[in-house]
């Protein structure tokens, strides 16, 4: 009598296995996603394990040598930005991003930058044709003899490629769209997913390829396929923007090599994606003093940004008076408006206040406090401020104004753009002309109105 066969489950979304089907996931709480693997599949699972299953001995950190990151640049100031100042060889990255966002675009450009720096770079793509590939090559003006194209959603003719050719870099878009022979699970299933991410880190750690894998998102927000995916790859980058917004954002959420507090910021032309270098001036205008309108400076990551915060401050019809705000957090404008209403005695508590951060930054540091309250009190007297001021600093609980990091650089990129005040917790040293102006609580400010 022939030994009956153990049923093994998976969870289509994180890769969690059961000996039996479950109705819930008790890893990530998805419904009716287990499904039950063949027996083929549970056999490469297990020749998979069997593979990896080398023995390692413990050593000494202290014989341990370390090891030196060696980049080479993409010639793309904001991509080299966020990814810690280069690509590292034998590096893994993915990127994510909604439809039409310019993923493939971005990619295609940064390939094209390394092709002609004598890189030999492979695009693959398993949504696109190679002449379709060509046509956004001729808009972009990425034709390079180093640059190759194959259209393949087979693994294994893709890796044969790469091992004959001996490439850099290598493109995969996209990750959803490549299967694997030795699954028989249809292309995006986690098993497939599990497997190619696995072959191409193992491939991209072997022969020092960089590879970067361009991965789509869910409705809300998250890479599509298993979790699982961004754990093993070194870098995992997102790539967005605002509703009919020629702006787009690269963010780092993970990376192995370098921060993840860059910001990376694009500009949508005729000729595709831009290093948007004048970045500063396109998130304020110069021109017109409004109420409920002032400037202050965020730092993202090494970089500093002059932001417009607005205000709208009008009278309820509500029980209880609306909060919104766009880019700030909402509970941090709670507190500002409870703090206003107990040092200054504004009754605000009968108002609906509206508050955003043009440009689709979002504002995750507290040292932009002083120009939420500063544009809130505009709004609430109709007094315009001066759009050569800008408000630097913290507010605390109880009303004092804090130092914030990093001011000199603050100052340094407000000069450069032509402001010639700025409000702050405490005056220092500068060598530029522009004026500080020190305020230690916030029931002074409604002095400087």
């Amino acid at each position: 009598m022939s030994k009956k066969r153990s049923n093994i489950f998976e969870c289509q979304f994180c890769g969690q296995q059961s000996q039996k089907w479950l109705g819930k996931c008790p890893s990530c709480s998805s419904w009716d996603s287990f499904v039950e693997l063949t027996a083929s599949q549970v056999e490469h699972i297990k020749h998979t394990k069997t593979q990896t299953n080398i023995k390692s001995h413990a050593v000494s950190i202290v014989d341990i040598k370390e090891e030196k990151i060696k980049r080479y640049s993409t010639s793309n100031e904001e991509f080299d930005l966020v990814l810690g100042g280069g690509i590292v060889p034998g590096s893994l990255t993915l990127i994510g991003g909604s439809p039409g966002v310019g993923k493939s675009t971005l990619l295609l450009k940064i390939a094209s930058n390394l092709s002609s720096n004598k890189h030999k770079v492979l695009y693959v793509s398993g949504e696109e044709s190679i002449g379709q590939i060509k046509l956004r090559a001729d808009r972009l003006k990425a034709n390079q003899k180093e640059l190759y194209l194959l259209a393949e959603i087979q693994l294994d003719n893709i890796v044969q490629e790469i091992n004959i050719n001996k490439f850099d870099m290598v493109v995969i878009d996209s990750i959803q769209t490549i299967y694997s022979d030795n699954i028989s699970s249809s292309p995006g299933s986690v098993s497939q997913v599990k497997e190619i991410t696995f072959e191409l880190m193992r491939l991209a750690k072997q022969n020092k390829i960089s590879i970067f894998i361009v991965g789509h998102i869910t409705k809300d927000g998250s890479i599509a396929g298993p979790r699982v995916l961004e754990h093993m790859v070194d870098t995992v980058l997102y790539f967005e923007s605002e509703t009919n917004n020629e702006l787009r954002i690269l963010r780092g959420f993970k990376n192995r090599f370098g921060s993840t507090n860059e910001l990376g910021i694009f500009k949508m032309t005729e000729d595709g994606l831009d290093s948007a270098k004048d970045i500063s001036r396109k998130f304020f205008t110069l021109n017109k003093n409004i109420s409920g309108s002032c400037l202050t400076v965020s730092m993202e990551g090494s970089r500093a940004i002059v932001l417009e915060v607005q205000a709208l401050v009008t009278n309820s019809t509500y029980a209880n008076p609306k909060r919104s705000a766009t880019g700030f957090d909402t509970n941090r404008l709670n507190m500002l408006l409870a703090l206003l209403e107990k040092k200054l005695d504004l009754p605000l508590n009968q108002y609906d206040v509206f508050i955003n951060i043009s440009g689709g930054i979002k504002l995750k540091e507290s040292s932009c406090d002083l120009a939420i309250v500063a544009a809130i009190i505009s709004s609430f007297q109709n007094r315009p401020i001066s759009k050569e001021t800008v408000f630097v600093g913290e507010v605390s609980l109880t009303g004092e104004i804090k130092e914030v990091s990093k001011i000199e650089n603050r100052l340094k990129e407000a000069a450069s753009l032509g402001i010639s005040k700025v409000i702050l917790a405490k005056k220092i040293k500068t060598n530029s002309d522009i004026k500080l102006f020190a305020v230690e609580e916030v029931s002074k400010m409604i002095e400087l109105f």
